[in-house]
């Protein structure tokens, strides 16, 4: 029987230079408050979920690559109002908004250059 789990992305890691400054500009842009979590090998910075079966991710020290994947991520509001804060926040947006059916992202990179998308569900 092939396999077909329920969600193939089990969760996410985003490496970053400065944990203190990632935590500021991914609060800003995501409009969330986060904290470093002391967790072995490294501390890491948890971006939080409604319960224990979503999906999600956090920051850890490491090296940044703008060549590396791309990590898609739900905005909170408009994906206008977070292009804002992203724009604000030390970011830079790549690419122009996308339509797709779910939705529409664009590309944009957080300060250390890693490539991430900006989602923005389509109403149902």
């Amino acid at each position: 029987m092939p396999y077909t789990p329920a969600h193939f992305a089990c969760w996410f890691e985003i490496p970053v230079t400065d944990l203190d400054r990632a935590i500021a500009f991914y609060g800003a842009v995501f409009d969330m408050e986060l904290k470093i979590t002391q967790m072995e090998p490294n501390p890491i910075v948890d971006f939080p979920t409604a319960g224990p079966a979503g999906i999600s991710g956090h920051l850890y020290p490491g090296t940044p690559s703008e060549n590396g994947p791309t990590i898609h991520l739900v905005v909170p509001d408009s994906l206008g109002a977070t292009k804002a804060r992203l724009l604000a926040a030390g970011g830079r947006v790549a690419s122009p908004d996308i339509k797709i059916p779910p939705g529409t992202f664009c590309y944009a990179h957080d300060p250390d250059g890693n490539s991430i998308g900006l989602f923005e569900m389509a109403a149902q």
